[in-house]
């Protein structure tokens, strides 16, 4: 049996909305979320300095909204990182079995970064895995 919690008022839930929008910390999400779109570009250069603003920024968060994108940002580049040195090895094998892995790698990259940053952009939080 489920239970469902009340649902804010759709106002108050607008009203908060309003003033979240207007927060300096949601614009610094926006720019790494936009950092770590668009760091194929730039060789995974722009994750770097978005995860580096992430840790920096993570102790003055005082919403489970904004921790929930600020976990999601980290796990997805921590995960990324581990796959990647974990396919190494298939680059010298052959190149292509390499190439292959890293492009999936990749664009489950982008998924996770876009997926994150749609919710961000809607005010959904970004689930939280169970321990």
């Amino acid at each position: 049996m489920s239970t469902s919690w009340p649902s804010p008022a759709p106002n108050a839930l607008a009203a908060s909305n309003a003033a979240e929008a207007q927060s300096p910390l949601r614009s610094l999400v926006h720019l790494m979320y936009a950092l770590h779109t668009l760091s194929w570009f730039s060789l995974g250069l722009f994750s770097v300095i978005a995860m580096v603003m992430n840790y920096a920024k993570r102790d003055s968060t005082r919403s489970d909204f904004y921790r929930s994108h600020f976990r999601w940002q980290a796990r997805s580049f921590w995960f990324t990182l581990l796959w990647l040195a974990l396919t190494l090895p298939l680059w010298l094998l052959f190149v292509f079995p390499g190439w292959a892995a890293w492009s999936l790698i990749g664009l489950w990259y982008l998924y996770r970064f876009v997926r994150g940053w749609w919710a961000f952009a809607e005010f959904r939080p970004m689930p939280v895995p169970e321990r």
